[in-house]
């Protein structure tokens, strides 16, 4: 008996690695990102991770789909090269496997919208959008749906997207004519997916509209969102549900499996860090462009850091460097302002502007801890959040208080969240005052200059 207790160990192991082999492959693999964001920090990594995939299941079909926004005019090497890099990045896919894209409010960055389309398919890649029209025809710049066969299997894709005209690049604004997403999946989803073996729906519009388009597909439908920069996974029946986070910090990768009930999608978010493996040709390509186009003043550092951070880790760095600029007990920020993470050690003005997007004034009130409480409860989300919890807005903060109820706090927060304060912060908010002097790069800026703490 004694003996029989000492190998258990080993027996457990060996039934474990047996169950694994005995488990069935794929019979599909697709890997699913959106919010890129010109994020070359990560671009060859997510590549090479591709590659990976394709060695680790030999046999097994896969796509890649691309979610929206994978352009970004703030990024200033995307925008001089009207994103040269980015195409290289696509077409690498699509040598690779069927590569789709539904358009996003960041595609057209660089180009009016028949230009841009003309562009992606030029890389390789299929072209989805159903709710984005020409205003001039009325006719959608793209087609609403594409099929993609994976060996035996044929997916069929429908896109859509946000209308909010205010996230669109401004010159090309009044070309645009933008269908509610919710309405148009409701007028259009019926005849798209009623036939459709695998339905997979791909969502630029956010997590607000999709809860209303949710309801609408089959069931067993693989639908992925963006827009929010959220990440999650959630299961309504046989339906997957899921956002893949932005700046390429996590991808999604669903795996068409079939069990005793049929087949069943599952989905994992592998994270993809900057030192993951590159593709070499895309890294070579992304480190001479960089060198050839970045000023002096772009490579010049602005600040250091004692350790890398993630995206998500960069964003509430910075939030906590505006409540400590502005003395406050609580900061938040909408969670898009930020993209990529910080390196560590010396940080260039490239890197800073890539993490904090945009700039503004900083604004502060006084409030009421049950309302700070509140607030509070709805920050931070991360994938383990309820999904019944997630109201739509990707907020980030940083308190060094629990509110307590009728108590008051300082509060700060951005400009954007000032000019769209019932958006943010909800029905009758508090009365926010401009702080002379204060920015948000400012107070960031101040923090990476600040020395750390051992």
């Amino acid at each position: 008996m004694s003996a029989l207790r000492r190998l258990a160990p080993f027996i457990a192991l060996f039934a474990a690695v047996a169950a694994s082999a005995l488990r069935a492959a794929p019979e599909a693999m697709v890997v699913v990102a959106g919010d890129l964001h010109s994020a070359y920090e990560r671009s060859a990594q997510f590549v090479a991770h591709v590659d990976r995939l394709k060695a680790e299941h030999p046999g097994v079909p896969l796509a890649v789909l691309l979610n929206g926004d994978t352009l970004e005019y703030g990024n200033l090497v995307a925008r001089r090269t009207a994103g040269a890099l980015d195409f290289e990045f696509f077409a690498a896919f699509a040598r690779r496997a069927p590569t789709v894209i539904n358009l996003g409010n960041h595609e057209p960055e660089f180009h009016d919208v028949p230009e841009t389309v003309k562009r992606l398919r030029a890389a390789g890649l299929d072209v989805i959008s159903g709710n984005l029209r020409d205003r001039a025809t009325g006719r959608p710049y793209a087609p609403a749906t594409t099929a993609v066969r994976l060996g035996a299997h044929t997916l069929t894709l429908v896109g859509v997207t946000t209308d909010r005209l205010s996230t669109y690049r401004v010159a090309i604004r009044p070309d645009l004519d933008l269908a509610d997403p919710a309405v148009w999946a409701q007028a259009n989803f019926p005849a798209l997916l009623r036939d459709a073996v695998l339905p997979v729906v791909l969502s630029h519009a956010g997590l607000k509209a999709d809860r209303a388009m949710l309801p609408l597909v089959p069931d067993g439908t693989l639908f992925a969102g963006a827009h929010d920069h959220l990440r999650f996974v959630h299961a309504a029946g046989r339906t997957v549900y899921f956002h893949s986070g932005s700046w390429m910090e996590h991808v999604s990768v669903a795996r068409l499996e079939r069990g005793a009930d049929g087949l069943r999608w599952t989905v994992t978010q592998p994270r993809l860090a900057a030192d993951d493996p590159a593709d070499p040709a895309l890294a070579a390509r992304i480190r001479e462009t960089l060198a050839a186009q970045l000023t002096a003043e772009e490579k010049a550092t602005v600040g250091r850091t004692p350790r890398a951070l993630g995206p998500s880790e960069a964003a509430l760095f910075a939030v906590e460097a505006a409540r400590t600029a502005a003395r406050a007990d609580a900061a938040m920020v909408g969670g898009t302002t930020f993209g990529a993470g910080l390196p560590a050690g010396a940080v260039t003005r490239f890197a800073f502007d890539a993490c904090v997007r945009f700039d503004g004034p900083l604004f502060a009130a006084e409030v009421d801890g049950a309302w700070l409480a509140a607030l509070l409860a709805r920050c931070n989300q991360g994938p383990d959040t309820p999904f019944a919890a997630r109201a739509g807005e990707n907020l980030v903060a940083a308190a060094s208080v629990r509110p307590e109820p009728g108590r008051r706090y300082r509060f700060v927060t951005t400009d954007w969240v000032a000019k769209n304060a019932t958006t943010y912060l909800g029905e009758n908010p508090p009365a926010l005052v401009e702080l002379p002097g204060l920015k948000l790069k400012g107070a960031v800026l101040a923090a990476l200059a600040a020395p750390a703490t051992p």
